[in-house]
């Protein structure tokens, strides 16, 4: 099945479906800036550990041990099952489980040195607190004080986004590159639920021209291939956070006329 969305599709946000669509992107993201780099880079893909809070859906099976009951009468050796009523719900639980991720990094092939960091934003990084948004924001900061280019690609409605010096402006997702020779000022890429997905420039060293990321088309190859249509109910609404009145009443308009409701 195509993606049935122009841009990014929301259903791929949900939080135990996250970590594939992130880790497919992160590749295909890399072998298409890969295609372009000439022998002078090369593009890696750096691996890290988050904790994430995944929600963990009941397995099919479920196993209800019997109660012995015992009776005063030593010669009456059977057992009773005791009958539980009501009969209780089953519902999914909330885990806190390590959770790989990555990122990518376009080096120099001789010196090793990085020139480029592109940051798939993952729940950790904009997860508020000390070990969510806070480390992630020092160590955009560091970054900022060195040499190096960073581009960041929020594909999450949700949690704390990263810092600018002036609020943006309402949006579902977001783009920002940080060229390191024109810092403070960074290029923002705000993104409707109904836009496509920009084609965005990735900076080299200089003199080298950007390569160009279209990250369209590579959400669409990564959907494709992964039938992650199998995994999504799209009668039902997208993951948390609630859509605003005019993008819910869109998005359903949309997947109705594409069928899907």
């Amino acid at each position: 099945m195509e993606l049935p969305f122009p841009g990014m599709d929301p259903y791929l946000e949900q939080p135990a479906l996250w970590p594939d669509v992130h880790t497919a992107l992160i590749a295909a993201m890399r072998d298409a800036i890969q295609e372009q780099l000439g022998p002078a880079y090369i593009a890696l893909i750096t691996p890290y550990i988050a904790l994430e809070s995944i929600e963990i859906a009941p397995t099919r099976q479920a196993f209800v041990p019997d109660i012995g009951v015992l009776r005063d009468d030593p010669a009456d050796t059977g057992t009773a099952t005791a009958t539980i009523t009501p009969a209780p719900l089953t519902l999914p639980v909330q885990m806190t489980v390590p959770t790989r991720y990555a990122r990518i990094e376009i080096r120099a092939v001789v010196q090793q040195t990085l020139i480029t960091a592109i940051e798939l934003l993952s729940p950790a990084n904009k997860r508020p607190g000390l070990d969510g948004a806070d480390a992630y924001e020092k160590k955009r900061q560091e970054l900022f004080a060195s040499s190096v280019h960073l581009l960041e690609i929020d594909l999450l409605r949700g949690g704390v986004r990263p810092q600018l010096a002036r609020p943006l402006p309402p949006t579902a997702y977001c783009v920002f590159l940080s060229r390191a020779y024109r810092r403070p000022l960074v290029d923002v890429w705000p993104i409707a639920l109904s836009d496509p997905l920009p084609v965005l420039p990735v900076p080299l060293s200089y003199p080298d021209p950007d390569v160009a990321l279209d990250l369209g088309a590579v959400l669409r190859q990564v959907y494709r291939r992964a039938h992650y249509e199998r995994l999504i109910d799209y009668r039902a609404d997208p993951p948390p956070p609630p859509l605003a009145p005019d993008e819910a009443a869109w998005l359903d308009q949309h997947l109705r006329a594409m069928g899907l409701r």
